[in-house]
């Protein structure tokens, strides 16, 4: 499963009933879903699934010649190495922890990565050589986190943020050759995060962008690096304004902001007069990336609701071509993407049926070539289920998008098990991605919806905010509304229904329990949120900033507290529930996972909880991974087909 990040959001006393505007699709007929005929389909062993490998962070050799890739070929996020053109690839680095943020220094002699401890988040800086040696620990600050490289800067400086773990706000930073660290700024509000973003001016200064951490508010500053000196380009209240890039010439800026439209939009801007140049608008989000590098074309990731598309944009004509990439979603990986050379990009696509590939574009010819073949036989596209977008409308009328993923060979008779997976975030959004524990429900006859409920990103300003006063409100009724689409498509038995969810799922499942206890007869939840009491209590500085910004605290605001927990109405399920939680997670700590089951083992109900050791938020190594999976397939087995379980 792709990470899951957490937020979270106010409750207070006035439930939403309005309708929310979105932009316009069609509403989906449910009887227009269809299961196919796949005489290739049939169950995909549990091992198989589990031990699905994916790509992690990438990045090119400053020559061109090679590509570095974390991936979890033996069972650890590690870093390998593949020449341009293909080869078999090259074991770089072994570690038990999860190794990411690759950055290759400009000499061609060091690859830079992050490496935390256990899953707790708190990342050092570590490299080894290119052509293969010793792992160097650069940074060894077990009270700071430092992430987030980015190469590039004269004499050999790269670029990163740090925070300290007695604090919210993030700073920028650069690093020397030496392992010399300089902080460049002196953040002081808790709610702000500085990150690098680009180099310009031959390495003597940095693009930033400065971020509040409910990612309402985003600002573009130039810093230079020898004197420090930051000045803000781009920036408004409650407005994003995000840089992708610097022109070759200095000149423009890519960005990403919402101040046009109230979405997310690709434009150019001029440093020197003000001047934008606009891409021809789309009614879902866009995001400026990186110039071509003979600076005569941006590159554009544009969504097209649950999927996405990589665009080129002639800076001359302003004819935007799309990259000839497969269905599904289409996203470059780390800090830069693009070829020594400017020829090629890499690219990443997944899809719910594809568990993820790197591709290498080649810009000139537009052809692809694939980089990896990361994914077991029995994991090919044509022996999984597809997926298909969906549009229902909600108890108010707002329009929710979902991704259905359909099993074959399925009678229309109402007999059929179906999932509802709600998304982490709020402030995220369920894609066409792949999700493992999708395909091996699928797989199984399972029918998968996964809901973009009211506070996913995506569908404007009003719709993301839509559950700040309504958390396990009226984003709960869109989830329960997924349930009764499948209902209504003729195929599901609604006795048969389970949820799960991870962070802010797992949150919602704990909510459906709890709040509607009759709609879904077995829940399955990792990492989620039972009491925010407890949650401001424990959780990391970061979260426990933002978590202020909305609710204040609990002293402030008690009532809210109690009226967004699950706690508060735990006391009412019915559904067997299954726990799985990491041990070290800063974002939803353990003692989460405890509460939930305490309460419902006193109250007689059937519960199970598992703690993994050497996790966080997510689970990286292979064996928990595979664990995890088994666990939540035969939990619904259990209790949604209880006739194949005797």
């Amino acid at each position: 499963m792709r990470s899951i990040i957490v937020t979270f959001l106010l409750l207070s006393t006035s439930p939403l009933a309005a309708q929310i505007a979105t932009p316009e699709r069609p509403i989906t007929d449910p009887r227009s879903l269809q299961s196919p005929v796949n005489p290739e389909a049939r169950e995909v062993p549990l091992a198989d699934i589990g031990n699905s490998r994916s790509v992690g962070s990438t990045t090119w050799s400053a020559d061109g010649k090679h590509i570095f890739i974390v991936t979890n070929l033996t069972g650890r996020y590690n870093i390998w190495r593949t020449d341009a053109d293909g080869s078999w690839p090259l074991q770089m680095t072994q570690s038990d922890d999860a190794q990411g943020g690759l950055a290759a220094s400009r000499d061609g002699k060091w690859l830079y990565f992050v490496q935390d401890n256990g899953g707790d988040e708190y990342y050092d800086l570590n490299r080894v050589p290119t052509s293969g040696g010793a792992v160097e620990r650069v940074t060894n600050t077990p009270d700071l986190s430092e992430r987030s490289m980015v190469p590039g800067g004269e004499g050999g400086l790269i670029a990163f943020q740090i925070k300290k773990k007695s604090e919210a706000q993030a700073n920028l930073a650069v690093l020397a050759p030496d392992g010399t660290v300089r902080v460049l700024t002196t953040e002081a509000d808790p709610a702000f995060a500085w990150s690098p973003r680009v180099w310009a001016d031959g390495g003597k200064t940095i693009y930033a962008n400065r971020e509040k951490i409910d990612s309402t508010t985003v600002e573009i500053w130039r810093v230079d690096v020898a004197t420090g000196k930051a000045v803000r380009v781009l920036g408004k209240e409650n407005t994003i304004y995000s840089v992708g890039d610097v022109s070759s010439d200095g000149k423009w800026l890519s960005v990403t902001t919402d101040a046009q439209t109230g979405r997310p939009q690709a434009g150019l801007y001029n440093l020197a007069s003000g001047e934008w140049k606009w891409l021809k608008p789309i009614v879902w989000d866009q995001s400026a990336l990186r110039f071509t590098r003979d600076g005569k074309a941006l590159l554009v990731e544009s969504s097209d609701d649950l999927r996405s598309m990589l665009v080129k944009v002639d800076l001359a004509t302003g004819a935007e071509t799309p990259l000839k990439l497969p269905q599904g979603i289409n996203y470059t990986q780390g800090n830069d993407a693009r070829s020594p050379d400017g020829k090629s990009l890499l690219v990443v696509n997944q899809a719910a049926n594809v568990a993820g590939e790197l591709n290498r574009y080649d810009l000139v010819a537009d052809t692809v070539t694939p980089v990896t073949q990361l994914a077991l036989a029995s994991l090919r596209p044509e022996a999984l289920a597809g997926s298909q977008m969906v549009t229902y409308t909600s108890f108010d009328g707002t329009l929710i998008s979902a991704l259905v993923t359909m099993p074959a060979n399925l009678e229309r008779d109402g007999s059929n098990p179906a999932i509802v997976i709600p998304h982490g975030g709020p402030t995220g959004k369920t894609d066409d991605f792949f999700d493992d524990i999708a395909a091996a429900l699928a797989s199984r006859g399972y029918i998968i919806i996964a809901p973009n409920f009211r506070g996913s990103t995506g569908y404007g300003k009003d719709f993301q905010a839509a559950n700040y006063n309504d958390l396990g409100g009226g984003d709960l009724k869109d989830t329960i509304a997924a349930k009764q689409f499948l209902v209504d498509s003729g195929y599901v038995d609604p006795k048969r229904v389970g949820i799960f969810g991870g962070s802010y799922g797992g949150f919602m499942t704990l909510m459906a329990i709890g709040k509607a206890p009759d709609e879904f007869a077995a829940g399955v939840q990792w990492f989620g949120i039972i009491n925010w009491r407890t949650m401001y209590r424990d959780m990391d500085e970061v979260l426990k900033a933002y978590l202020r910004s909305l609710m204040g605290t609990p002293e402030e605001n008690p009532e809210g507290y109690d009226r967004a927990s699950p706690l508060t109405y735990i006391a009412n399920a019915k559904a067997p529930l299954l726990t799985i939680q990491g041990e070290n997670d800063i974002r939803v700590p353990r003692g989460q996972a405890q509460e939930v089951e305490d309460i419902l083992k006193a109250r007689g109900r059937t519960v199970e909880t598992v703690f993994y050791p050497l996790e966080g938020h997510g689970f990286r190594k292979r064996e928990n991974q595979l664990d995890s999976l088994k666990r939540t397939v035969e939990w619904f087995d259990r209790y949604l087909k209880p006739q194949a379980a005797k």
